[in-house]
């Protein structure tokens, strides 16, 4: 098997340290640099890594601008490392394209823990034949393809897990517990921004008005619905990853 690609970019040299040497102690390849520039060459040069770990107060290029060329090039998963705790932090970094959002200090289990469960749903397939078609967006969940109006929308995996979890509840409403739960896990049981960020990043790349969505459907005080779909899910399997 390979080993799983990981760009750390950290600008403190003892942080850089730990997060490398935790992750490379656990079988992943990972390139390690100080600076966003650094970071802009290295992804130009390396293969596509598996995971980025960005911290967002980086000297030059900061963090967040890094992450929005990330996100012009690439769906790559993004965990965000900051010393900025805020919630407004947090939504801002997720609204930027972060898939997750890490506040120093923290310790090497929950480093480890979401690591794996970024690898977890980037790596994640069905093993039945799994589609879908809602309005003009057509949903194949075995080979992980999204496409509106014939057109192929790229999807972080975390986007894409969001997407699922909606497509196989198609027609009932998911709380924001059960998304956190089914996409994020238990621990994230109060982060209701992530589930509000990403339906909206979903909204922005799938629906005709994102200001007036008619895919996916606020259900206020509840969560979100799915539209019915057009055509019925081929195949049975409902797994899902955790994370």
């Amino acid at each position: 098997m390979t080993e799983p690609i990981v760009l750390v970019i950290e600008d403190e040299p003892s942080m850089r340290k730990f997060v490398a040497d935790a992750l490379t102690n656990r079988g992943h390849a990972v390139t390690a640099v100080a600076t966003g520039e650094e970071a802009v060459d290295v992804l130009a040069r390396m293969p596509q890594p598996d995971l980025v770990i960005l911290d967002l107060g980086l000297p030059g290029i900061d963090g967040l601008a890094v992450l929005a060329q990330l996100r012009r090039d690439s769906t790559i998963p993004v965990l965000v490392l900051s010393a900025r705790g805020s919630q407004s932090d947090k939504v801002r970094a997720l609204d930027a394209g972060a898939d997750d959002y890490l506040a120093k200090p923290f310790g090497l289990p929950e480093l480890l823990a979401r690591v794996k469960a970024q690898m977890r749903r980037a790596s994640y397939a069905p093993t039945r034949t799994q589609s879908a078609i809602i309005g003009d967006v057509e949903i194949d969940l075995a080979r992980r393809r999204v496409a509106r109006a014939g057109v192929e929308v790229r999807l972080t995996p975390t986007e894409f897990a969001v997407l699922r979890e909606l497509v196989l509840n198609a027609g009932r409403v998911l709380t924001h517990r059960e998304l956190l739960q089914k996409v994020w896990g238990p621990e994230y049981a109060g982060e209701s921004q992530y589930t509000r960020t990403f339906v909206q990043r979903l909204r922005v790349k799938l629906e005709s008005d994102p200001s007036a969505p008619e895919l996916i459907v606020t259900e206020p005080g509840l969560g979100y619905r799915l539209r019915d779909l057009d055509s019925r899910i081929l195949g049975a399997a409902r797994g899902r990853p955790t994370g």
